[in-house]
Parts: C-alpha cells; structure tokens; sequence
C-alpha cells in the first residue's frame, strides 16, 4: 500500500496556479474556463488527501455558487471518501472530479499535467 501525505513543493506550486486561474475566470465569469482549472487542480492534487479533498471542497462551492444541486449533491460523496482513497494511493487516475464523470473512472490525462507529474513520481 502506497500512503501519500504531503505533495511535492514544486509540484504544489502547479497546483495552487490553477486553483488561482480558477479564482480569476470565475471572478471574470467565465464559469466554463474557471472549471477546467478545478478540473486540472483536481488531476494535479487527486493523489495527496488535503489537496484532493480541498478541490472537492471548491468544486461543491462552486456548485452552490452557480446553483447546480447535481454537482452539490455529486460532491458531497467525493468530500467524504476521495482523502481517503488519496492516502492510501487508491484513486482513478486522471479524473477530472465533478459530478458530470463517473467517480471511479480513470480518464486521460492532458499532456502538459502529465509531463509535470512525471516530474514529481516516486
């Protein structure tokens, strides 16, 4: 069993720009742009606990900002148990973490994130 904790500094760095990005686009309105960030986040921070749960935890505010009951009720089940899968290396690679894909399901992973990940692999 793989126990992940805490994420690289320098592939933290990735990650904290596209929850930044999403800030911006969403403060613009561009709610399409600012969810791919959370989406990127998502791919970036999914093997650690607190940066996984994090991203769920502003995907489900972004839901409730934008009034979608699907993705609140969608995040909710990925609050309680994507940390957990996090830690102990249990996840499905490259899901992009809102309720509009199958939380189980392993999905690709866009090429520019993946060149940064394998930076950072163990």
């Amino acid at each position: 069993m793989d126990l992940n904790w805490k994420m690289p500094d320098g592939l933290s760095v990735h990650y904290w720009q596209e929850l930044e990005k999403y800030r911006i686009e969403f403060g613009n309105g561009k709610l399409q742009v600012a969810w791919r960030h959370l989406e990127r986040a998502h791919i970036l921070g999914q093997p650690w606990p607190r940066e996984h749960t994090y991203v769920h935890w502003v995907m489900m505010k972004f839901g409730i900002k934008i009034k979608s009951g699907r993705e609140i009720l969608g995040q909710i089940p990925r609050l309680l148990v994507g940390g957990v899968k996090s830690f102990v290396g249990n996840i499905p690679v490259g899901n992009t973490g809102g309720a509009n894909v199958p939380p189980l399901q392993p999905m690709e992973i866009p090429a520019d994130l993946k060149s940064i990940l394998q930076q950072f692999k163990r």
